[in-house]
This record gives structure tokens, C-alpha cells and sequence, in this order.
């Protein structure tokens, strides 16, 4: 999330699983050789990683459905059966093994003293016995899905109470489950240590506050969650099969980690930390424990090529910064390591094996950074990239290192996009028409609907299906209830999805398909937990309400406000003036139009009208002096976002 990922919360990334039915597009003849074809260029008969996905198995969920308290379904791994086949013609066979791979769940030994919860959640649990209880390594994104992960554990290894909370990284997917692990009264007794990278809490409640609702919507299209898993529809993610849709909480750190090389103590358990902030996520450490010879790898590392851009939308991550993080930890690490585990997927075992993972990962962010830049130093373009630059086979060839996640497509695109921006230099590119309105002028161009679909119906007879989903959009853009057109389209978009090795990139094309057939049809979205709310700081707030102000609805206006929050002690002055609305802190206007004092969670409810602000003054959660009604006013200049927009076709 991520969440990454998900870190998908309104806030964060995270989305939920279901969906409509699939569609049941066969798959053309010319898919259903594409697919074929990778069969014979990847080494299906090398079951290594079945080996590892199944090693140390206890026990597992029978069946494997968490639910909620109401008795709603959070996380649905029995839909995954049909993965139990061979691939069909509607799937890549790589990404079928990955998903065949991803879908092995249960509760499984490590080494000794360290266990795993895999296959409940989008990310991996790990339990690790401490002298006196557990040692929790990222509890997964729900309240639910965390909660019955640990009473696996307890009910198959003995109960015992949880000590300590490690968060490995920022993403909504290694801590949204932490209330379903921990005991309340434990931790204020302070007999639980919440052990984080430095800057966890800014990235983990900021992150996506601007735009998370954008990134909301288009995470249900990156994790298939408005499509039903099966053959012709959603088979994972790559990184795992889909999110759960429980409760989403968090408990700040209380402990921070700063410095490579910092060594705790935890329970009796000594733990080496490794600072990793800027690779995957913008807040990360990586781990060791000296006396088992195990390495906590984070999401740095995993059995797939991430994103360097997530599809879903996010800041572009630093591919130079990640392999050399990586390449630190060979040298950290590597002489004595000799189990090695992450946040996602299975572990690695022996010495020659895991630096042999690590130099492949390391290897895969150097190779596409390196590369990224050396085309675009000899002028080529963003997409011209992404079309030229090819894998050399040792890493081609490694499971480990395909495109199940990320791609290498759109990972070349966000390194030219990470220094070079979103222009490529072409003044053709730099002022182009909306989508609406370039697509009228091709259909006109193209001598008319008809003409243009008469055109790309050849050009998908032939498989040429690319070209089809290029040159039909201008058509859907330009008129979206020509219905040809749209059929044409979801059906290029379908084969592109069956041919696809990378788990978003399917969910994508599916996606789109299903909308442009049946429309916008709204998913669950997970519940966020209160505390989630409680943890932004009242910037984050401010900041979250100033980017749903419409400048139209201000007009000329100026209003200035007071605000103290009482539960951190913190002064604002928000002020709007000139349609923008900034805040200051430490501040107090002399003239003001109200001034409020209230905590954050008051002041949350209000922007998320769940409470109105009459309701919250009159059980004394806020008191004001001047005029409340201005605060109303400036409400009433905000856009409310719609989380369920048109993807596949201009907004009007």
C-alpha cells in the first residue's frame, strides 16, 4: 500500500477484495500462443520456490476465510482454489505460478523461534519467540486478519502475550493490523514496545492524505478489487493475492530507530537494524538477529520486481538508493546470514542462496536505473525507453526478479520521470488538448467512428491488440456511449490483461474492461480505525482541507481563524485569502473570525462529518469565541470527492 501500497485508509492506499462477476472473454488464438510461448522461455520445472513456500508448515485457517464481527468476510483466500490447475489460455502461465505460489497459506517455522502467517492478508506476520512473549513483525492491514493470525499461532505453538511490535516500513499493509495483536491494557501499563524506522509516523499518516482519493480509486484497479478472482478475472497481485477490507489502526512507535547499526535488546532478543528509508518506502529498516543468523529483509527485498512507480499513484521511488541500500546489506550481512525472510512471500535458506537473491535484487534497480538513464542521455524519450530496454537473461531468468509487481515498462518510465519529470522534451508534448478534445479531432481525422472502428477491428483480428486499446480510447474519449466502441475496447483490453506477466498491470486491463462494459460499480472499502485519525497532525489536517477548496466557491472572500488543540497543545491560525487557505503554526490572530479550542479527533469528526459541529459543542468537545458560522462558510467553499470517478473515459 504501497497500501505502498496501500497504504492504500481514505488516507492510505488500501482497498478492498471482491468484486463483480469476471468476464468471460475467451482468450484468442493469438493470446493463447503468446501464453504458450512463455512456457517455453522460463524454467517451469525449477520448483525451488514451492520447496520454500512450504517449508516449516504447521497448520493453517480451515477454512481460510477471516471475518469481521458482524460475520462479513475480510479476507477470502478459498477463492484462489482454481489456482490449484494448470494455467488456461486467459492467464500467463509465469504470473499463474506466482499467484499458485502466493495462494500457499498458513502458519509456518522459520527457523528456530521465528514463525510466519502467510497467506491471510496482502503481507506476511512474523512472530519471533522473545523470552517472555511474542515479538511481532508487521501485523498485517486489519484489525481481524492480525488477530486471527495470532490465535493461529498461540492455539498451535502456546500462548504468549506480545511484547513488542516491530513496523518494518511505512505502508498501511505492516501496521493497520496492530490493535488486533496487541492488548490494550498491556500497553498502557507500557509493557509493549512499538519499535519503527525514523519519520514512520509523518509517512505513514501522510503519505496519501493529498491524494488519497485518487489513489484509492485506482488502487481498485491495481488490486483487482472490482473484479472476481478466477481464471478470467483477478489471480493476485504478485506481491500477494489481495488486500483484506477490516479495520485499519495504528499505534504510534515508541520506540524510533535512526542510525545503521543501531543494536536493541528486545525481550532477551538481539536485533541489529539496518536504515533503509528512501528505498521501497519512505520509511524503512531492514534487520538482523546475530544469534539465529536471520535477516529481516522488509519490503526492500522481495520474490518479485517491485515498483519503482506504483500504478496506483505515488511519489517515484529512488531505484539508485534501493540497490545500493541492498548492496549494503550483502555487505552488512552477508558472510553470516543464513535464513532470510520479508514482509511479503516466502524465506530463503542457506548462505550461497540468499546473497544470491540479494545480488539479483540489488542487480534489477541498478540494471533499470543505469540503463534508464544512459537512453535518456542519448535523447530518447520516456515510452521510446521503455520499449527498447530488455533484461540481460541472468536476470531475465530469475523468478525472483520478473515483473510480477512492478514491470519493467513502467519502472524505466518513473526512473526517466524521477529526474526528468513527466515532459520529454518534445514541444509537440509540452501544451497537449484534453483527452476529450484530441479524441474528437482523431476520430474526425480518421474519417469518422465508423471508419476508425472498421480500422482497429482488423488491427485486433490480427492481435494487434496494443494499437486497438491506443487508437479506440480516442473514441471512447471522444464519445462514450458509442457502445461499439466500448466493446471493442474492453475486448482488446482483456486480451492485454490474459497476456499480462504483471499481477496490476492484468488487474488494470481488466479492470477497464469490466468498466467499460458494465460501468463504475462501487466496491467495500475498508473501516479506518480512530486511532488512524488521532495519529495526523493538525497540518496534516489543514493541508487535507485546503486541497478541497474550489476557488470558485471562495471568490474573493478572507476568513481567518484561531484554532487550539488541546490535546497536543498546539496553536493555528488558518486564514483564506486569495482563494488559497494556508495555516501557520504557533500563531494567534488578534482578529479573527472564531477561534476554537477542541482535540483532533473533534476536529476530524467534523471534517469527515461525522459529527456536526453543534453536536460536539454541546457535549463540550469544543468551545469558541466569535462568530461559528464563518467556520460553516468555509465549509461550504469545499469539494466533496467522489471516490467512485470514470477511468476509462474523460470526468464530465
Amino acid at each position: 500500500m504501497t497500501f505502498g501500497k496501500m497504504a492504500h485508509i481514505v488516507l492510505l492506499s488500501t482497498v478492498c477484495m471482491g468484486g463483480s462477476a469476471a468476464f468471460a472473454d475467451p482468450a484468442s488464438t493469438v493470446t493463447a500462443a503468446r501464453n504458450s510461448a512463455v512456457l517455453k522461455d522460463l524454467d517451469f520445472s525449477n520448483r525451488q520456490d514451492f520447496e520454500d513456500a512450504t517449508r516449516g508448515f504447521i497448520a493453517a485457517l480451515d477454512p481460510a476465510i477471516i471475518t469481521d464481527d458482524s460475520g462479513a468476510p475480510v479476507f477470502n483466500q478459498e477463492q484462489y482454489r482454481f489456482l490449484e490447475g494448470q494455467a488456461p489460455d486467459t492467464a500467463n502461465p509465469s504470473l499463474w505460478r506466482q499467484g499458485q505460489l502466493n495462494a500457499i497459506h498458513g502458519l509456518f517455522e522459520v527457523t528456530d523461534g521465528i514463525y510466519q502467517v502467510r497467506g491471510y492478508d496482502l503481507s506476511n506476520m512474523t512472530l519471533v519467540a522473545g523470552e517472555t512473549g511474542w515479538i511481532v513483525i508487521d501485523p498485517l492491514i486489519s484489525e481481524e486478519t492480525a488477530r486471527a493470525g495470532l490465535a493461529l499461532a498461540n492455539a498451535r505453538l502456546g500462548a504468549r502475550p506480545v511484547v513488542a511490535v516491530i513496523y518494518s516500513h511505512s505502508h498501511a499493509d505492516h501496521f493497520g493490523g496492530v490493535r488486533g495483536v496487541v492488548d490494550p491494557e498491556r500497553l498502557a501499563a507500557g509493557a509493549v514496545q512499538i519499535i519503527a524506522p525514523s519519520g514512520f509516523m509523518e509517512h505513514a499518516t501522510a503519505e496519501n492524505v493529498m491524494v488519497g482519493n485518487v489513489m484509492t480509486r485506482r488502487a481498485a484497479y491495481m488490486y483487482g478489487n472490482v473484479l472476481e478472482a478466477g481464471p478470467e478475472g483477478q489471480i493476485g497481485s504478485g506481491l500477494g493475492q489481495t488486500t483484506s477490507t477490516g479495520t485499519v489502526t495504528l499505534i504510534p512507535p515508541n520506540v524510533t530507530v535512526f542510525e545503521t547499526g543501531t543494536e536493541l535488546t528486545v525481550d532477551g532478543v538481539p536485533i541489529v537494524f539496518q536504515m533503509a528509508n528512501g528505498s521501497e518506502a519512505p520509511s524503512e529498516f531492514l534487520f538482523y538477529f546475530p544469534e539465529k543468523k536471520t535477516l529481516c529483509l522488509s519490503e526492500v527485498t522481495s520474490h518479485v520486481m517491485h515498483n519503482v512507480y506504483t500504478p496506483r499513484g505515488a511519489k517515484m521511488r529512488d531505484a539508485l538508493a534501493w540497490s545500493k541500500y541492498i548492496n549494503e546489506t550483502i555487505l552488512l550481512f552477508g558472510d553470516d546470514v543464513e535464513v532470510a525472510f520479508a514482509g511479503h512471500h516466502w524465506p530463503t535458506w542457506g548462505n550461497q542462496r540468499i546473497n544470491a537473491f540479494l545480488e539479483g535484487q540489488r542487480d534489477i534497480y541498478r540494471f533499470i536505473h543505469d540503463q534508464t538513464v544512459r537512453l535518456a542521455n542519448e535523447g530518447y524519450g520516456p515510452v521510446e525507453i521503455a520499449n527498447m530496454i530488455t533484461l540481460p537473461d541472468a536476470l531475465a531468468r530469475q523468478f525472483a526478479t520478473r515483473g510480477y509487481y512492478g514491470s519493467l515498462k513502467h519502472n524505466a518510465e518513473a526512473v526517466y520521470n524521477f529526474y526528468l519529470g513527466w515532459f520529454d522534451g518534445n514541444p509537440a508534448n509540452l501544451d497537449p488538448l484534453p483527452p476529450a478534445e484530441s479524441g474528437a479531432r482523431y476520430v474526425a481525422y480518421m474519417g469518422g467512428a465508423d471508419a476508425l472502428l472498421e480500422k482497429a477491428q482488423a488491427a485486433y483480428a490480427e492481435g494487434d491488440y496494443r494499437w486497438v486499446a491506443e487508437v479506440v480510447d480516442h473514441l471512447v474519449s471522444a464519445d462514450p456511449a458509442n457502445t461499439a466502441a466500448r466493446a471493442l475496447q474492453a475486448d482488446a483490453l482483456t486480451q492485454l490483461g490474459y497476456q499480462a506477466e504483471s499481477g496490476p498491470w492484468r488487474n488494470f486491463y481488466l479492470a477497464g474492461a469490466k468498466e467499460l462494459r458494465d460501468g463504475v460499480v462501487p466496491t467495500p472499502a475498508p473501516r479506518i480505525g480512530a486511532d488512524v485519525m488521532a495519529t495526523m497532525t493538525p497540518e496534516n489536517f489543514f493541508d487535507f482541507l485546503a486541497v478541497h477548496l474550489n476557488p470558485e466557491k471562495a471568490g474573493d472572500q478572507a476568513l481567518t481563524f484561531n484554532f487550539d488543540f488541546t490535546d497536543v497543545d498546539q496553536h493555528y491560525v488558518l486564514s483564506l485569502k486569495n482563494a488559497v487557505l494556508n495555516n501557520t503554526e504557533g500563531a494567534v490572530a488578534e482578529e479573527a473570525d472564531a477561534s476554537f479550542a477542541l482535540s483532533r479527533m473533534a476536529f476530524g469528526a467534523l471534517l469527515l462529518k461525522k459529527a456536526t459541529f453543534q453536536q460536539l459543542a454541546e457535549v463540550g468537545k469544543v468551545t469558541f469565541a466569535g462568530d461559528p458560522a464563518a467556520l460553516g462558510a468555509l465549509v461550504s467553499m469545499m469539494d466533496t470527492f467522489d471516490p467512485w470517478f470514470p477511468i476509462v473515459e474523460p470526468v464530465r
